[in-house]
């Protein structure tokens, strides 16, 4: 089979015994290192990946991908229209109103939370605090029970569990024979749940919506939660929404109210990119030293080359077929077994905890207990294409070197 000069030669110089056993030993420590550097890169990603990705569930679990609302404290105009117009958008899957009340909470002991009033049959529609209910009943909440749902570091805080009673203060003066006195309201706690984000288990109550009302002086909510198809495109539905719905409503996302979280996870995973793509350009520096070594070892050979008539871009070839392939098998390797570690990593460090008894990620301090992983090829592909681009620059300095080797002063002492 025809193949290239330049290839045949630097596949032949791969599999040949070398006179100097030391740039064997160097070329296969060059192909280690770059796969210890690819396999920690992939996996340290897939890391991030799966941070990111557990932070935005627990988040968009409690919170709505949109939200529509009137103005501030008070509830929304023709509430049913509202409701109509984001259903009929396409990217919209599901819609849920709620009434919202900044208020404190007493019992054992005090604590201030946002109480959210809900309607039980639409919020599964856009939330899953329903599946994270630890006790008591999500369906608990029926209009004139008076029942609350509260996370559970908030009913730690106040010392209550399923049955006790707790008295909400609304900081909204009403007018009695007494004087002007704050709103207050006893309800029983009926069920406790845990997003696993202090945000929502510290500070978040749930009553019914009918309740949230007949407290507020309301005669509708205060807002409606969006589900979209898309958590990603949100801003253009957004905007979508607002020009349909009218002035009188105002529509905002996600990302208004966690873009600077999100934003500071993405700026921590593009960091560590850069940073263990520099161990990677530590790890060619040895592909650099071999092929050098190699072209010293080589003089004869070519000087042989270039007096049967090699040119210098021949030569120079021969020499970054050798680079390349160890570039090539390093990613290969790193590619493969980092892979594997990310997939198994959640498992291997389950294993490391038990066979040592040491806990990586606290649940009394973290809020994700367990190691989490996300491989994203996407990132597997960017690791493999800047590895390669610096595998391939590091046979430039010693291929160009060959190139220049003088067939006469090589072959003087031979």
């Amino acid at each position: 089979m025809f193949r290239p000069l330049e290839l045949f030669i630097g596949l032949r110089y791969t599999r040949a015994k070398r006179r100097n056993q030391f740039i064997s030993f160097i070329s296969t420590v060059s192909i280690v290192c770059i796969t210890v550097s690819v396999m920690a890169l992939i996996t340290v990603m897939s890391v991030m990946n799966g941070f990111d990705d557990q932070l935005r569930s627990r988040i968009l679990g409690a919170i709505s991908d949109a939200t529509v609302s009137g103005l501030p404290g008070e509830s929304v105009q023709n509430w049913q229209y509202a409701m109509k117009v984001v259903r009929d958008n396409p990217h919209v899957k599901g819609a849920a109103p709620y009434v919202e009340i900044q208020s404190f909470l007493q019992a054992q002991r005090s604590s201030g939370a946002i109480v959210r009033g809900i309607d039980t049959a639409q919020e599964p529609d856009v939330s899953d605090i329903n599946k994270h209910m630890i006790e008591g009943s999500f369906d608990s909440l029926t209009p004139g029970s008076w029942n609350i749902i509260l996370g559970k570091d908030l009913a730690i805080q106040l010392g209550v569990n399923v049955g006790d009673r707790v008295t909400m203060i609304v900081p909204e003066l009403r007018a009695t024979p007494l004087g002007a006195v704050p709103r207050l309201r006893g309800f029983r706690v009926s069920g406790i749940f845990e997003m696993g984000m202090e945000e929502f288990d510290s500070g978040l109550g749930l009553v019914d919506m009918q309740d949230a009302e007949k407290l507020k002086s309301i005669d509708g909510p205060t807002g409606i939660r969006l589900k979209l198809d898309d958590i990603y495109n949100a801003a253009p539905v957004a905007r979508e929404l607002a020009d349909n719905l009218g002035q009188i409503y105002q529509v905002t996302t996600w990302m208004d109210s966690h873009s600077n979280f999100f934003s500071a996870i993405s700026m921590e995973k593009k960091v560590m990119f850069i940073i263990l793509s520099l161990i990677i350009l530590v790890a060619v520096i040895n592909l650099i030293s071999m092929l050098m070594m190699l072209v010293t070892d080589k003089q004869a050979d070519i000087a042989i080359l270039r007096t049967l008539g090699s040119t210098p871009a021949s030569i120079m070839g021969m020499f970054m077929v050798q680079g390349v392939l160890v570039g090539i098998f390093g990613i290969g390797f790193g590619v493969a077994f980092g892979s594997l570690l990310s997939w198994r990593l959640p498992v291997i460090a389950k294993w490391i905890e038990h066979v040592t008894g040491v806990t990586f990620l606290s649940p009394d301090v973290y809020y994700i207990s367990e190691v989490p992983s996300k491989l994203d090829w996407h990132d597997v592909t960017w690791v493999a294409l800047v590895t390669f681009a610096f595998s391939l620059l590091a046979t430039l300095y010693p291929a160009w070197r060959a190139s220049r080797t003088q067939p006469a002063q090589a072959l003087r002492y031979e």
